[in-house]
């Protein structure tokens, strides 16, 4: 009966959506930045798992934060056959006031909906960056986003992103898959922010440690990590996939606010 209950837990968890806020320091960072609110969508998996209605009402909570920047970071749908229409109609009802970058996921690469996805969010004016650099100015203060496309496992991470780095401003990078820190921090990247583990998607801790499947492709599963100057933020996102279940990595809308150290 106990893997039975765990299921029910995690069925019951699906759809529970969270706002979770989380305040990251950043070294120097411009007094026109502190405080700075950014919101983040990331993993809907729009699907026969996660309903459109279920969906809309995560972009209402989104929107209630009252954002500066709204970001999405990936895999919005599962499979081909999944409704990728109804996932961007609902995208375009996400607000914020300096309004909404994004990157691409693997599903993305999966469904071979890079392009689409890519036309149809400047359609609804969702700026998807793919080695693309967007500078915004908030204030007296610059913050540079850079986007790259879905970074495959184990092989060289973030080729040229180096060069899409603006002296001079916060430098943040849009990747799905958080396993690039490492190389996004010791190329001078302030702060990545992704997704793409579901916070492990089951997590169980025992003896204060978090076991789940993620952990083996990566050490940055879910939350807030640092190496050095640099952070990176991973959302635990909002669908699954594979069996559409939750335990111990609630669904979550995310917003990162900057501060200063």
């Amino acid at each position: 009966m106990a893997p039975l209950a765990a299921a029910g837990i995690g069925i019951v968890q699906r759809d529970r959506f969270r706002v979770t806020e989380v305040k990251i320091p950043i070294p120097n960072l411009p007094r026109d930045l502190d405080g700075l609110r950014i919101v983040q969508v990331t993993d809907i998996h729009l699907s026969p798992f996660l309903s459109e209605n279920e969906f809309a009402r995560a972009i209402d909570m989104a929107n209630e934060t009252r954002a500066n920047l709204a970001l999405v970071t990936g895999d919005l749908i599962s499979r081909r056959g999944d409704p990728l229409d109804a996932c961007i109609s609902q995208l375009a009802r996400l607000r914020a006031d300096a309004g909404v970058l994004g990157c691409l996921g693997n599903h993305e690469v999966y469904t071979n909906t890079q392009d689409y996805v890519t036309r149809e969010g400047a359609r609804i004016g969702i700026d998807f960056l793919r080695s693309r650099a967007r500078a915004l100015r908030f204030g007296g203060a610059t913050i540079n986003f850079a986007g790259v496309d879905y970074q495959k496992f184990n092989s060289p991470y973030l080729v040229g992103a180096e060069r899409m780095i603006a002296p001079g401003a916060l430098n943040v990078l849009l990747s799905h898959n958080p396993d690039v820190f490492p190389v996004a921090a010791q190329q001078g990247y302030d702060l990545t922010i992704a997704g793409h583990t579901h916070g492990g998607q089951v997590n169980v801790e025992i003896l204060n440690q978090n076991w789940n499947v993620a952990r083996y492709f990566t050490r940055y599963v879910l939350g807030l990590y640092r190496e050095g100057g640099s952070a990176v933020y991973v959302s635990t996102g909002l669908g699954t996939i594979g069996v559409p279940i939750r335990l111990g990595a609630p669904p979550e809308i995310s917003l990162i606010r900057l501060c200063a150290t």
